[in-house]
This record gives C-alpha cells, structure tokens and sequence, in this order.
C-alpha cells in the first residue's frame, strides 16, 4: 500500500474541506442540532451533487465506485466540521444494501441514495447495546409467505429523517435483514436523549409489521457475511469522522495556546501546555494512520482486514476522548462552556466512542483473532 494520499485523493480532502466550511459552518451546526432531526435538506442534495452520497456505491448503480479509502478522506473533513445529520447511518446502510440485496434491490435502493433522494439507517441494537449479532433476540416469525416483527429497537440514528428503515432481526439461527419504508404500518418512533446532539437516536417499537418475504435482503443465504462487511466499512468511516474531530480540537488548541495570554506571555510557552498539545498531534496522527490502513484493508479484502478495524477502531474510540481532554485542559474553563464550539466535539467523542463497539469491545476481538490464530 502507499503510505500517502494519492494526488486525487488529496484534492478529493481539499474540496471536501472547502465545501463544508462554505455549507457548515459552525453556526449552522447549532442551528440544525437545535431542531427535531438535525437534517438539512439542502445540504444534503449538496452533498450528493458532489456525489458523496455515491461514493463508494457502484457505478452500475449511480455511484463513483471509489475506494473507501475516498470515502475515509471525505468523512474525515466531515469531521472536522462537525457534520450533523444522516451520512453515517446511510453510509452503514447503503454498504450493507450493496453486499445483501438482489440486483433488482440494489438498483432500486442505490441509486436512490446515490443521486440523494433516499437517507437510510440501520436498526440493529436491543437491550443490551450489544453490537455483537448474536445479541439480536428481535425474531422475524414466517406467516404465509411474508415475515412479522414484534418488538423494539434502540440508539437507532436518524430514523426519523431516514426514508428506509433496515431492521437486523433474527430467524433464532441466522440474522434477518428487513427493509422498511419510511411511514409503514406498526412502526412507531420515540426521541433518546443523545450526548450527540448532531444526530438524533431513537427508540423504534415494531407492532406486529408485516415484510414480504420476497424483499428480505440477503436471500443468498449470508446475511452475516454482509453485516459484518458493512459493520467494516461504516466503522472504518466513523474512524476517519473521528480523525477529521481531533484535528479540529488540535489546531484550535493550538491557535488558542499561541493567542492566550498568562503571566505577560503566551501559554503555549509553558511546558506543560506544549506537551499537551504533542500528546494530542501523536494521538491524532496515530489514528489517521490506523483509519488509512484500516480503510486500505477492507477494500483489498487483506486477511487482517477484520483486526485492522478493531484495531483503528480501539485506538480512535480512546484517542478522541484523550484529545477532548486535552483541548479543555488547555482551554481552561471556557472550553466547558456552551459558546465554545469544543463542547460539540467533545459530546461527539463521547457519542462515537461507543458506535460499533468501543475500545474494550474491540480489543475483545482482537484478542480472540489473535487466540484462533
């Protein structure tokens, strides 16, 4: 693998950077988090004229056909702007449309999300919070060829602005991929309260809904395989998101070290404030190296793919909270206020910490890879 972005890659970053700090600035933000569903219309057809929303979908199917590592570059800018809304959650969606849908499925739903007129997201998580799918206990019970659910689902992101629902249930010896349209029958939606004001979760309570057998995604038997892969790259861009947050908490640490003044001099004189700010740029290269390398090994299906995201995923679930810290320790105490624009990425740290499993959940896996051998 190159251990650089490629030239295109680089422009690809360097657009995406100046984009959203034309369509996302930070008041802007505010302005959305502050509403029902944190969704931005406008933006997000802007988003899919650049062609993120397709961008590592197909090209038979309206997409660029990227690599994820273009895909790791853009969401790192995401990132550092803080993006709110629905990316996330279709981007999960869209990579488990592409591995577990028929063709006919995938034309129908990919090129919807490509050209920007579908958002998706992904009800998986139950009681437990468990992102391990053995821990789905919502059963899809068969009557006459179609499939009923009973039951409720939590931490789901973005379903109230998600035009598809795709529920993770399970027959009792292998998961069930169900997709939903937006506004069907027995779905019922309940605000959470989220760390993350950027992006909404909700409680979905499924009454009895009714799923033809026939539009159940992954008929060719591996609807595992297909989670596991999408769980793969969603998580690879969640790092990446994570990356593009520490570096915007590192150079304005930075920048706020060189303006502050104490004692007629500026604090990033001392000591203490300069090994702060080196902590947080050693944590932040680390993890985009590990996002890079992660993302490099999914798409080449490299046989320590599976680790290479636990591993990024480890180190970024702890890393960006350390960054957080660090970025108040140097702010002092206006870096806890609600003026401050630290405390959006701070929350955000707190909420992708735990998104696909955090570091103990993945360091778990990482271990038992290494114990199988």
């Amino acid at each position: 693998m190159e251990f650089d972005l490629s030239k295109p890659q680089k422009l690809l970053k360097d657009s995406a950077r100046e984009f959203l700090s034309r369509h996302c600035k930070p008041a802007r933000v505010r302005e959305l988090m502050s509403t029902e569903t944190a969704n931005d219309d406008e933006l997000w057809h802007a988003m899919a004229d650049q062609g993120w929303t397709g961008l590592v979908i197909p090209e038979e199917y309206g997409g660029l056909g990227a690599e994820l590592l273009d895909l790791a570059v853009v969401c790192e800018e995401m990132g550092n702007a803080c993006l709110p809304g629905a990316f996330q959650a279709t981007v999960f969606s869209s990579a488990l449309i592409d591995r577990a849908a028929s063709p006919k499925q995938k034309a129908q739903y990919l090129e919807a999300i490509a050209n920007g007129s579908l958002k998706a997201t992904v009800a998986q998580l139950e009681e437990t919070a468990d992102w391990d799918l053995d821990a789905i206990n919502l059963k899809a019970v068969r009557d006459n060829g179609r499939l009923l659910i009973s039951g409720r689902k939590l931490f789901v992101p973005d379903a109230a602005s998600a035009d598809l629902l795709i529920c993770v249930a399970t027959n009792g010896e292998a998961p069930v991929i169900l997709p939903i349209s937006k506004g069907a029958d027995g779905v019922e939606l309940k605000p959470m309260p989220a760390m993350d004001e950027t992006r909404k979760i909700y409680e979905v309570q499924f009454n009895n809904v009714s799923v033809n057998a026939a539009d159940v995604f992954g008929a060719d038997g591996n609807a595992r395989g297909a989670l596991v892969h999408a769980t793969q790259v969603a998580t690879v861009a969640l790092c990446a998101e994570m990356v593009g947050g520490m570096q915007w908490i590192l150079d304005t640490t930075v920048e706020y070290a060189k303006t502050r003044h104490q004692f007629g001099r500026p604090i990033g004189s001392f000591q203490a404030v300069q090994h702060q700010c080196a902590d947080m740029l050693l944590m932040t290269e680390s993890a985009r190296s590990a996002s890079y390398y992660a993302a490099w090994a999914v798409t080449e299906g490299a046989p320590n793919a599976s680790t290479a995201v636990s591993i990024a995923k480890a180190y970024c679930s702890d890393a960006f909270r350390e960054v957080g810290n660090r970025g108040v320790q140097v702010h002092g105490g206006i870096g806890f206020t609600w003026e401050h624009d630290l405390q959006l990425y701070y929350k955000r740290s707190k909420a992708a910490e735990t998104m696909f499993g955090d570091a103990t959940f993945h360091r778990e896996r990482i271990a038992r890879a290494v114990v199988d051998g």
